[in-house]
């Protein structure tokens, strides 16, 4: 574009400020000599800068702005000086001086140290100390101090450009409360491109330059001897983002869409639970390691919770295996340990609360949830401390292997992961037990995504209260999604970068 028909659609607040440019390139002064306000100028030189007229930097200098004190000086003067106003070759009482120099207490400790420093008084000690004004004093009352020409200079002051009599000035006053303050100050300064001084050359016109149209304009008829702003559609502006979920909750919500579309019946409960529901419940014995502080978020008020009624099936399994053909962790089991609360270290826990309430009749019987975990591990590219749990159960007396390994297939399947496959592994509380791996689409290697199998009856008999078979998987939602989104370290999930919540694609529809 020409600058002829650019100066044409510069925007009102541009109109205003371009004339100024050639005089000044500091954005302070820019202010005061167009009389507009910081952000209207600051506006119309971020939409300049867009047009290529000029670069906007920004720089942070250490400033000098008045304190409270600083700003009464200016206005009033100094308290040495309205003391000098006030005294004589007479000695004149102290209490008395104060009053007619409408000095407080502070100040008249200020002003007998200052003016006693410089040989300017006279101190006499009667029955209160009288003042009466020295040789040094009249030639000090006679002309302005430095302290006083400082206090006259506009600020803020850039402290970096202060010459040798102000730097003495500013040293004397900073030892005095609340008259000089010092500010890191952001300095904005204009330049001009090669465009913007072509652009300055050109006269520009904003009496009789119409921005919008109004009834009275009309009315008169007054627009027939205006031009009108012509509009630039083609400018660069600031991309504009709507708001959108967080890509995780995205995906929250898609894995929860495919389960309730098959069927399956959400889960949902605590973050606090009792170790018996989150351990205890599952057959996991009272030694084991995942029970100790390194592995376990454990609450320390209140540290106990209570015990549900069927504490005493679980009490028996553990120790003897009950009626469930098993021989149980042998040794005795501890209602204290059970008591203790923790943060939940998987949404299993959900499972094991669910299957204590299902009754017969309901069978059979699909449930899910999509819920936080807390496990305390070290914080690395493929570990967290607070991650999403994808766990599901279905209890049903005709299920078997080949039904679990189905439900997984079609799950991983609209997950986008086409090649997947189960390996036995081993857990505390399924047999048989399984791993669940997808094949990776670009590096065509096999990544395990979470584990799987059928519930032991030491968990399913005193829950439910008889064997029926209980599908069950526990995945880890980080490791799923993350291939989706091409992030290599799982805390990319949660660091909240705005602009990677802006950029980042939708999660699959």
């Amino acid at each position: 574009m020409d600058l002829k028909t650019l100066a044409r659609n510069l925007h009102p607040l541009e109109r205003k400020v371009v004339p100024f440019l050639k005089a000044t390139n500091d954005f302070n002064d820019l202010v005061g000599k167009t009389g507009m306000q910081e952000v209207e100028v600051m506006r119309a030189l971020q939409w300049l800068s867009n047009r290529d007229i000029l670069k906007i930097h920004e720089q942070e200098k250490d400033s000098l702005t008045l304190g409270k004190n600083g700003l009464l000086y200016k206005e009033k003067g100094l308290p040495e000086r309205r003391f000098l106003k006030n005294i004589s070759e007479k000695p004149i009482p102290l209490s008395e001086l104060a009053r007619k120099a409408s000095l407080d207490p502070a100040e008249v400790n200020i002003c007998l140290g200052t003016l006693k420093g410089k040989a300017a008084i006279n101190i006499k000690k009667e029955k209160e100390l009288m003042i009466s004004i020295a040789e040094n004093g009249k030639k000090l009352a006679a002309k302005e101090t430095l302290e006083e020409r400082f206090l006259k200079k506009p600020f803020p002051i850039d402290i970096t450009t202060l010459k040798a009599e102000e730097k003495f000035a500013f040293d004397s006053l900073k030892k005095r409360k609340d008259i000089l303050m010092l500010k890191k100050l952001k300095i904005k300064t204009i330049e001009l491109t090669a465009r913007g001084k072509e652009l300055t050359k050109i006269k520009i016109d904003s009496k009789n330059t119409l921005d919008k149209l109004t009834p009275s304009i009309l009315k008169t008829g007054s627009w027939k001897k205006k031009t009108f702003r012509e509009y630039d559609v083609t400018i660069n502006v600031p991309k504009v983002y709507g708001g959108k979920r967080h890509f995780v909750n995205q995906s929250v919500d898609y894995i929860r869409k495919i389960w309730l579309e098959l069927g399956f019946t959400e889960m949902t409960g605590n973050m606090i639970q009792t170790s018996f529901w989150d351990l205890d419940s599952l057959f996991v014995p009272q030694d084991h390691p995942a029970r100790q502080m390194q592995d376990t978020f454990y609450i320390k008020d209140p540290k106990q919770g209570k015990l549900p009624p069927i504490w005493k099936k679980i009490k028996d399994v553990h120790e003897n295996g009950a009626d469930t053909g098993s021989k149980g962790w042998g040794g005795k089991w501890s209602e204290e340990i059970a008591k203790e609360n923790l943060l939940r270290t998987h949404t299993t826990v959900l499972s094991a609360q669910t299957l204590a309430k299902i009754k017969e009749s309901d069978l059979p019987a699909k449930f899910f949830s999509v819920g936080k975990v807390f496990r305390n591990e070290a914080l690395d590219y493929k570990h967290l401390f607070e991650f999403y749990q994808v766990e599901g159960i279905v209890v049903d007396p005709d299920a078997d292997f080949t039904n679990l390994k189905g439900y997984l297939k079609e799950f991983f399947t609209k997950m986008g992961f086409l090649d997947v496959r189960i390996r036995p592994a081993h857990f505390p509380y399924t047999e048989p037990s399984a791993e669940v791996e997808v094949l990776h689409p670009i590096h065509k290697e096999w990544v395990e995504l979470g584990g799987a199998g059928i519930f032991r009856p030491e968990l399913t008999k005193p829950l439910i209260g008889k064997e029926i078979p209980v599908l069950a998987w526990g995945l880890g939602m980080g490791r799923t999604i993350s291939e989706y989104w091409k992030i290599k370290d799982i805390r990319e999930l949660y660091k909240n970068d705005l602009k990677q919540m802006r950029e980042m694609k939708y999660w699959m529809k």
